[in-house]
């Protein structure tokens, strides 16, 4: 994910420009621009699966240049510009023009509304990017604050592909985008926790029945990959509300004093 791929700026960090983790970084930001030329064109299935491609592309950058201790300060910065681009301002732009716009046949209000949402959307993104970058080192690694934007940016798309799929326009379902936009944006800047997957060991031992699971989650991919991808994604959108209010009510029972 965007932020989960950051590298720390430390003293230990590489200086200049390395090519290979910035081939991914430049691929993921390709993604990105490809998905809004989609979106002018109308092909708003090409351009959801384009930021799903940027997702992979931005996940593989950050693990490449750690691999081959190619970590660079430039490397950070060119990884959050892209990662606004792709998972800001790329998915805005998509759900702009493939639903928002359509609100201001409704009124003239509820097409300002509509741009808005959008506009909301990226600030949010920016946001949340900026406030990453200043606490790498300090937060808790476990657990994002706030929906990281890759993720944002995948229910979002996800619901495109998932509605062009199934033949849904997105003039049918504007008022449903609109409030979906300003929700994605909103968990973005939230405090809520979510899992950030990064202590998690592929290497240690696993029941057989993760296995299995995996292999289902292959399947079903291979049949309805739009429908798995936007359920898994809306899933760990919902799951940083749950593991937030888990957490609170911890920390509540712990700080309450013993009645007895």
């Amino acid at each position: 994910m965007d932020d989960s791929n950051q590298k720390p700026k430390n003293k230990n960090i590489h200086k200049g420009i390395f090519l290979l983790p910035n081939l991914f970084t430049t691929a993921a930001l390709f993604g990105g621009f490809y998905a809004i030329i989609a979106a002018m064109k109308g092909q708003f299935e090409m351009a959801a699966i384009a930021i799903f491609v940027a997702m992979i592309l931005d996940g593989l950058d950050g693990r490449v240049a750690r691999l081959t201790n190619t970590q660079s300060d430039f490397g950070a910065e060119y990884d959050s510009l892209s990662d606004m681009v792709s998972f800001g301002v790329a998915p805005a732009l998509v759900m702009y023009q493939w639903s928002l716009l359509h609100l201001a046949t409704e009124s003239v209000l509820l097409g300002k509304l509509g741009w808005l949402a959008a506009f909301i959307y990226t600030t949010s993104a920016a946001l949340r990017l900026a406030r990453f970058n200043t606490q790498v080192g300090v937060a808790d690694k476990r657990y994002f604050q706030g929906l990281a934007s890759p993720a944002a940016a995948a229910v979002l798309m996800g619901a495109v592909w998932v509605c062009e799929t199934y033949g849904i326009a997105g003039q049918d379902v504007t008022y449903a985008a609109f409030l979906f936009t300003i929700i994605a944006g909103g968990l973005m800047v939230s405090r809520f926790s979510y899992y950030s997957f990064k202590d998690l060991d592929l290497r240690k031992k696993v029941p057989f029945v993760a296995v299995l699971i995996i292999m289902l989650i292959f399947v079903f991919l291979s049949i309805e990959q739009a429908t798995v991808l936007f359920s898994l994604f809306f899933l760990y959108t919902l799951s940083g509300p749950v593991i937030s209010l888990f957490r609170w009510n911890r920390n509540r029972i712990r700080m309450t004093p013993d009645s007895e």
